[in-house]
């Protein structure tokens, strides 16, 4: 059925592959929005309250599902099925992008259902995937980045957390999940290398700078990070790097958020997110003579292309690039 090879697929996910809480959550999301597509034709006179609960990325395998999820077969999705699926999503303008994850999430669900002998037909096959623009990443200038550094309050224990956050995140253009993952053993100060565990679970290791290690260190010496105070909870995790107010491992959600905070403060909320500084050092890097292969390395990116695009963002390195080639009379 759906419902239950959805839960079996997301158990996958997090035992099998070790993906992360927000991996999970964004292929929930994307099954959730296919499951109300087909059950709008099973239930089209129906309350929303009388329907199958949404799938949840949170609970243990199965233990959510009723006897109503058996309406939902799997042998019943086909190509048209599919296709009617991104028409809709379409017609309710969805952005390309949404499109683009919600197909590739089906693509995974439905390979994961044809390997374990659960259809006979991947639905998804020959279905063309959409053509999407290359973005061009925001990147913040010095001034902003300096402004929005100086945003934390660090006579504060949490504030000196997220002061050092940033600090790691400029250093050395970490992801959020990659930032929130980190443990205690994962950061070597002697060395100035910290471990990381990036997608596909694929383990790099990258270099910090001496500031930001210095914050770590710091930031991990606090005797507060021990005690019970009205601001948070003393450390319940003794593994993680960076904790919440509760003593356990911070959430890239929370991250998300207190970021958001912050960035509204600086005034660069907007399209401005914890990411931003991932394009924003990468961009600095490439300005300050860093070569593109050892980019791609410290970033984690599988292919060149990607980390190529940087070229693009910088003013500096198009001006460069712009007096370089340009014939002269």
């Amino acid at each position: 059925m759906f419902i239950a090879t959805c839960y079996q697929f997301l158990e996958h996910l997090r035992v099998i592959k070790n993906a992360s809480e927000h991996t999970i959550r964004n292929y929930a999301i994307d099954l959730n929005a296919f499951k109300e597509f087909l059950e709008a034709d099973i239930y089209p006179n129906s309350k929303k309250e009388n329907k199958p609960n949404k799938i949840s990325h949170k609970v243990p395998y199965l233990s959510q599902t009723t006897p109503h999820d058996n309406l939902i077969l799997l042998s019943t999705i086909d190509r048209k099925t599919i296709r009617g699926f991104l028409a809709s999503l379409n017609t309710n303008q969805q952005h390309k992008r949404t499109i683009a994850r919600r197909l590739s999430s089906l693509r995974s669900f439905f390979k994961y259902a044809l390997s374990n002998n659960l259809i006979t037909i991947n639905p998804t096959e020959d279905i063309d995937s959409l053509k999407l623009d290359k973005k061009i990443p925001v990147s913040l200038s010095y001034e902003q980045v300096r402004r929005l550094l100086e945003q934390p309050d660090t006579s504060s224990y949490l504030g000196f957390r997220d002061r050092t956050i940033m600090e790691l995140f400029y250093s050395s253009g970490l992801r959020v999940s990659e930032l929130a993952a980190l443990n205690k053993q994962d950061f070597d100060h002697s060395s100035l290398l910290i471990k990381l565990k990036g997608k596909g679970n694929k383990e790099r290791i990258v270099p910090i700078t001496k500031n930001a290690a210095e914050w770590i260190k710091n930031y991990l010496a606090n005797p507060e990070r021990h005690e019970n105070t009205d601001e948070h909870a003393p450390q319940d995790d003794d593994d993680a790097i960076f904790l919440n107010k509760h003593g356990n491992r911070l959430t890239t959600r929370s991250i998300d958020r207190n970021f958001n905070f912050y960035l509204t403060a600086s005034g660069l909320a907007g399209k401005v997110t914890p990411h931003t500084i991932r394009h924003t050092i990468a961009t600095h890097w490439l300005e300050n003579g860093m070569d593109l292969k050892t980019i791609q390395v410290i970033l984690g990116h599988s292919s060149l292309s990607t980390t190529t695009i940087y070229t693009q963002v910088s003013p500096k390195l198009k001006k460069k690039v712009y007096d370089e080639t340009h014939p002269r009379a």
